[in-house]
């Protein structure tokens, strides 16, 4: 089986967010993902990691733009500026948290020139902090509508184009469904290029066994391709408690 890794934005959420982390602990995961970790200051969440013996495996970029503004912008032309302050911003954190990959997001826009400009803003990330993991990762329309990744053929021509060592793919479960109409099938493909992957139950993304995804057969697959990172469970339970959606993970 895969290791397994709790998003605690999403799990726990019954929880206060510092409670989390103890909660995913006594559930048996061994690591946490967060998406925005940037409302506590970090040694807070440093604290309540060390505390519980929990690894940090992913953080998003850039940090929420509490005035309003949409969450990610590094394919949106233009912002070159505005993009490198927030990873400034974020690798602060990072030095307190080392978290294993940091997810970068292309942010609402289209066509050639949002393709330049993402590919631009990656490769200084990359170069930037070239000790730092990162990762890209298509978003489907239905839940991001205008998300400038959107398609996994999309993914693999950005990498190509960056070709940056410190930057990889990453792969999510329901949003590959909801793309391409099969997780597994995605992942079959793609799967050389991930190094991140979270799963979760298309269309409702639930917990794994209450949609179309055969997650016993994809965990298989994960094992047979000598998958060795992290599978974070990125979903939202079906259960007033969290605990109560995990029997996915003794199938």
């Amino acid at each position: 089986m895969p290791k397994f890794a709790a998003n605690i934005s999403l799990l726990f959420a019954e929880l206060p967010y510092l409670e989390r982390f103890q909660a995913a602990a006594e559930a048996g995961f061994q690591a946490v993902e967060i998406l925005f970790p940037y409302e506590l200051a970090a040694k807070e969440t440093h604290r309540a990691l060390l505390a519980n013996g929990l690894e940090l495996v992913l953080i998003n970029a850039p940090p929420p733009n509490y005035t309003g503004g949409e969450p990610g912008y590094a394919a949106v032309p233009d912002g070159e500026a505005r993009f490198q302050s927030d990873i400034h911003r974020v690798m602060r954190y990072a030095d307190i948290l080392s978290p294993g990959l940091i997810h970068i997001m292309s942010g609402y826009a289209s066509g050639p020139d949002a393709l330049e400009s993402f590919v631009r803003n990656l490769q200084w990330a990359a170069d930037f902090a070239p000790q730092q993991q990162f990762t890209i990762e298509p978003l489907n329309p239905v839940s991001q509508p205008g998300y400038f990744l959107n398609d996994y053929n999309l993914a693999a021509q950005v990498l190509d184009r960056v070709d940056r060592p410190n930057i990889g793919l990453q792969f999510d479960s329901f949003h590959a469904h909801m793309i391409h109409g099969d997780a597994q099938a995605i992942w079959d493909r793609f799967h050389p290029r991930v190094v991140h992957a979270q799963i979760g139950a298309a269309p409702d993304r639930c917990e794994p066994g209450l949609g179309p995804t055969d997650f016993g057969r994809l965990f298989t697959t994960m094992d047979a391709a000598g998958y060795a990172g992290w599978v974070s469970a990125e979903y939202t339970p079906s259960t007033p408690r969290t605990p109560d959606s995990l029997g996915w993970m003794r199938v």
